[in-house]
């Protein structure tokens, strides 16, 4: 975490289907009833830039987008994600909690895509500096779990499209990424019933509440 950031910046992860949407607002009440005050953003977008980049992401007018294209605009919101919502926020004390961030890109980008992990930690270096998040819940589930669920929701985006071996490698690289920084990356294993998720996720968040005096 950037020594001068005041605020604590928390991020959750997933592949298609695992949850995430449905556990923001619960996560976000449990920061608030601590007595924090909790700014909700999102990746990619977060900013009117951002999401006008998200647009391009996500629909599927740019079908067939380069690999490399895609890593650039995906850290092209983030670095105005960064300069404009993110930090101002952290420096005031305010708590951020984030719908995706930098893990996603070496899971997609780099386990999915098959793009170089080490160009992704470059450009994670460049827009961030030494900013990481200070706690991540990622949010686990079964590819065919997690594809069922996302199809019921609505049309598939640009990467709901993708087909399941892309899916496999993207959870094997979030897993992967779990697996070396287990002190920052909590693992949900999102297949039980909501109120099972629900119970796991009290329990991570407080125990950091705890860890940080709160």
């Amino acid at each position: 975490m950037n020594k001068t950031a005041k605020g604590r910046f928390i991020t959750v992860e997933g592949g298609e289907g695992a949850g995430k949407s449905s556990n923001l607002a619960f996560i976000q009440s449990l920061i608030e009833t601590a007595g924090k005050q909790v700014l909700f953003t999102r990746e990619p977008g977060g900013t009117p830039l951002g999401e006008a980049i998200r647009e391009l992401l996500l629909g599927h007018k740019h079908t067939g987008m380069a690999d490399d294209t895609e890593l650039l605009l995906m850290f092209a919101a983030r670095a105005e994600h960064l300069q404009q919502k993110i930090l101002p926020a952290l420096e005031r004390g305010i708590w951020v909690l984030c719908d995706r961030f930098t893990d996603a890109s070496f899971a997609y980008q780099g386990a999915g895509r098959g793009l170089s992990l080490e160009k992704i930690a470059k450009l994670q270096q460049f827009v961030q500096g030494n900013l990481r998040p200070d706690l991540t819940l990622l949010f686990d589930v079964p590819v065919d779990t997690g594809l069922q669920r996302a199809g019921k929701r609505s049309e598939p985006d640009r990467f709901e499209s993708e087909n399941r071996d892309f899916f496999e490698k993207v959870r094997a690289g979030y897993l992967q990424i779990a697996t070396q920084e287990p002190d920052r990356v909590q693992v949900i294993d999102a297949s039980p019933a909501l109120e099972i998720v629900q119970d796991q996720i009290k329990t991570v968040v407080q125990h950091y509440l705890e860890s940080q005096g709160e």
